[in-house]
């Protein structure tokens, strides 16, 4: 293991810890700058656990809700004996959580001495792409061409060979809807969703429905998707393997879409109150759709109490299956099987 030299005899690993409290569309976001900062030695990653399923092994994650952070904000921190030990293990701290903080910013540099830099987790312009914001943190100025990658697991990779031959999915053209995400006030109405389903399988082949935890908690997404299969709480891994072998995705401004966008696939993103020149997946083979209407994009608060919610209720199902119509072409492009 590469060492890093301080005052004296003193040497610690070249190793940095990273603290990212996002969710996994800030995640994906920011997965290009997290790339850059492991390529200058080892890495530790403090975000959500199950962001492991999408980053290669040699990368360390833990819960961000541990107590190495959550001390950070109480009083005394600099003097637990824990914490310094934790913190005097890392050669560099990357943090993109708690600059409004001062306590947790003084506890920080003070258990790091001082080998931190701490980053607003939003930046102070809502006009600036999300995967370039990130990126300029670190001071990559022109990022454009840069994408987010996703390693793929191998168990995921086998269990979806399996799955598609159970499921009788071999030389099916293949359209994946994902109807919820993290704000149900980002969401297409559901209905217009099943018109798209409907369209694609009386056309061109199967359509798969992919639900999580939060849409099952809200209720009703699940229900009546006539022959669509739909699958429920698939953990992340599994995901994005499925999504590989997808020949076209629609969904609305979600995690998941940012994932799909990542992996290559033909991608459809459907903004309503959010802002896609922000929050547009970035991807070889995205396709970011809003009406434009004149109160879009909109704050947060006001998103949420929006009585009309036209920016996604007056996206008519015909003119987004044009659009899918213009993506997919004649549908003779031809997809690897799994």
């Amino acid at each position: 293991m590469k060492l890093t030299r301080l005052s004296g005899s003193q040497t610690i690993p070249k190793k940095n810890l990273v603290v990212f409290p996002g969710a996994l569309g800030d995640f994906i976001c920011f997965l290009p700058a997290l790339e850059k900062i492991a390529r200058v030695g080892g890495l530790d990653l403090l975000a959500r656990t199950e962001y492991g399923d999408l980053l290669p092994p040699t990368v360390t994650t833990r819960s961000v809700e541990c107590y190495e952070i959550s001390r950070l904000f109480v009083p005394g921190a600099e003097r637990d004996e824990r914490l310094k030990c934790f913190y005097s293990s890392y050669s560099s701290i990357y943090s993109w959580m708690g600059s409004s903080q001062p306590d947790f910013v003084k506890h920080l540099q003070i258990l790091s001495g001082n080998r931190v830099r701490i980053f607003p987790f939003r930046p102070s312009s809502s006009r600036i792409p999300m995967v370039d914001y990130y990126l300029s943190c670190l001071g990559e100025r022109h990022p454009r061409e840069i994408f987010p990658a996703i390693p793929l697991r191998s168990d995921a990779l086998s269990w979806i060979q399996g799955f598609w031959q159970q499921s009788g999915l071999q030389e099916r053209r293949i359209l994946v809807l994902a109807p919820g995400s993290g704000a149900a006030e980002k969401n297409w109405p559901v209905q217009f969703y099943k018109v798209v389903a409907e369209w694609w399988e009386k056309r061109f082949g199967k359509v798969i429905v992919l639900l999580g935890p939060v849409e099952e908690d809200r209720g009703g997404i699940g229900n009546h998707w006539g022959h669509a299969l739909v699958l429920r709480g698939l953990e992340l891994a599994k995901i994005a393997a499925l999504l590989t072998q997808c020949d076209l995705y629609l969904g609305n401004d979600s995690g998941v879409t940012h994932l799909v966008a990542a992996l290559g696939v033909e991608t459809v993103a459907l903004f309503g109150p959010t802002d896609p020149v922000q929050w547009a997946p970035r991807g070889k083979k995205v396709t970011a759709i809003s009406q434009n209407v004149e109160c879009s994009p909109c704050v947060h608060s006001v998103m949420k109490a929006c009585p009309h919610r036209k920016c996604l209720t007056t996206l008519n199902p015909v003119d987004v299956i044009g659009k899918l119509e213009e993506v997919w072409g004649d549908g003779e492009q031809q997809r690897s099987p799994p």
